[in-house]
């Protein structure tokens, strides 16, 4: 049963103070200012131990600490992930703040607390962490304690699954109207990068994401099929997308310069053929050159899509090309395909009606 110790501080109000110690675990306590709280709170803490839910009990485990499971996470999971810059940043916060604690001090209310800092937090730009940007730190955090779970057996719940995600919002659709889309493609044609201007039109071609066309090599096009196959994505999955049209002649032409390695990548680093380029200079100053706003080179991908809707492809089409496995991702384009529904719909009825 849990202790409920009622204090009277000096101002004369009442505090109550619950305090749980059930055999084999450590005794947990905290004080509220009322007593149902602080009864409330004792029961579950209670249930919690009684049914193991958090950790598994042993010696070891109970000495464990979150630091030490994500040192462990860090150096033996993470090198195999995409992304482990940002998920090491990710991960080296939540030891700031609770690395210290046991796991078996720690219950989804930590986790709760933890994600109002994240929310009142800044990132390291200085600007107010995105509701998005708070749910890859929980996300990242609970595929350490899934991992703990289920391959380590550390733990026997994973407490993360309880806390509610920040409700995000829908995805910005920004695409180039036909006079930027213009602009954009005649300052990359003058850049003094040599790759800009393919890169740019093979992004909008395609839908390809940055890091999926940096990380091509001349493997990875079929000149026969006329197609790349993209090995990885960032679903993990290969994907194979069409190469018509400009992007194709492009792409032929700087063939007749590459070697015969096919190891070598296609947009490569000057000094380096091994080397991938990076084009983000050259990049900035085009996108200033062409006076477009508010534009990301991600947003070449929104534009593909977008083109994509306007010519009346469906979402099941667009999802396929861009490499979504659901459609969520691609509802955001669906009023741009609205005149197409239409004409559908109006050649349904006059087949239909007469």
């Amino acid at each position: 049963m849990a202790y409920i110790q009622k204090r009277v501080r000096k101002n004369g109000r009442a505090s109550y103070r619950a305090l749980v110690r059930i055999k084999g675990f450590p005794a947990r306590s905290a004080t509220f200012d009322k007593s149902s709280d602080a009864i409330k709170w004792g029961q579950e803490r209670e249930a919690e131990f009684r049914l193991n839910r958090h950790f598994s009990f042993t010696p070891e485990n109970i000495n464990r600490t979150l630091s030490k499971v994500i040192d462990h996470y860090l150096s033996q999971v993470l090198p195999h992930k995409k992304d482990i810059a940002r998920q090491t940043i990710q991960l080296n916060w939540w030891k700031s703040q609770i690395g210290s604690l046991r796991l078996c001090d720690i219950s989804p209310s930590t986790f709760s607390e933890c994600r109002q800092i994240l929310q009142r937090g800044n990132t390291h730009y200085g600007t107010p962490r995105s509701a998005a940007t708070v749910n890859r730190y929980l996300a990242a955090i609970s595929h350490v304690y899934t991992i703990a779970w289920r391959e380590w057996n550390w733990i026997n719940h994973n407490p993360v699954l309880n806390i509610k995600k920040l409700k995000e919002p829908r995805g910005r659709v920004r695409f180039l109207n036909e006079q930027e889309r213009q602009r954009l493609l005649d300052n990359c044609n003058e850049s003094r990068s040599l790759f800009l201007y393919p890169i740019v039109v093979l992004a909008l071609s395609t839908g390809m994401r940055r890091g999926e066309i940096l990380g091509l090599k001349w493997r990875d096009v079929d000149f026969d099929t006329k197609r790349i196959v993209i090995q990885e994505t960032k679903n993990g999955e290969r994907r194979a997308v069409p190469l018509v049209g400009m992007a194709l002649q492009l792409i032929e032409k700087l063939k007749i310069n590459a070697r015969d390695s096919k190891d070598d990548y296609i947009f490569h680093s000057p000094e380096n053929r091994t080397k991938r380029c990076s084009i983000r200079t050259a990049w900035e100053f085009a996108i200033k050159r062409a006076k477009v706003e508010n534009f990301r080179f991600h947003d070449l991908r929104h534009s593909t899509a977008s083109y994509l809707a306007m010519n009346g492809a469906s979402l099941l089409e667009i999802a396929d090309i861009l490499g979504h496995k659901t459609l969520q991702m691609v509802k955001r384009y669906s009023h741009l395909s609205e005149d197409h529904k239409a004409t559908v719909l109006e050649k349904m009825n006059k087949k239909v009606f007469g």
